[in-house]
């Protein structure tokens, strides 16, 4: 979608405010908030989400996602760990995320452990539409590396 609005002349303001290397943001990451953290992690935007996330939480954990997904070359892990309960709003945000990151040609993975989001994600048929790994530091190099291997 990028490459077609700006071949008709719209500027997409995110590819322009690309730092040097195309991976950590500008700005300062978000507060921490109850429901979401955000850390950099050598270049990698780590999203840590907590406890419930539903419709009421979503407007706090959008404020750490679309931070992370906001420049070319975005590389974020959204760590699903510490997340009790997700629901389709929550699998909203993750498809939002995946989103913004694919526009602005970055990588995004997912650490994800629990058996209960795994099946969500499989039932929603989203499980092939992202990289879930086990552990920060695999989703890490996942999104560091070239080829994701």
């Amino acid at each position: 979608m990028r490459n077609a609005r700006n071949a008709i002349g719209i500027k997409d303001r995110h590819t322009d405010a690309t730092p040097l290397g195309g991976a950590a943001p500008l700005g300062p990451l978000p507060p921490p908030g109850p429901h979401a953290r955000s850390r950099l992690d050598r270049g990698v935007t780590v999203v840590e989400l907590h406890g419930t996330v539903d419709l009421n939480v979503v407007p706090d954990i959008r404020v750490h996602t679309d931070a992370a997904s906001a420049y070319r070359g975005s590389r974020v892990v959204v760590d699903l760990r510490p997340v009790e309960f997700l629901d389709c709003s929550g699998l909203g945000v993750l498809c939002r995320t995946r989103r913004r990151v694919i526009e602005r040609e970055g990588r995004l993975a997912l650490v994800c452990v629990r058996p209960w989001h795994l099946r969500i994600l499989r039932a929603a048929g989203l499980g092939p539409h992202f990289e879930v790994l086990t552990t920060v530091e695999e989703a890490i190099r996942h999104t560091t590396t070239a080829n994701g291997a």
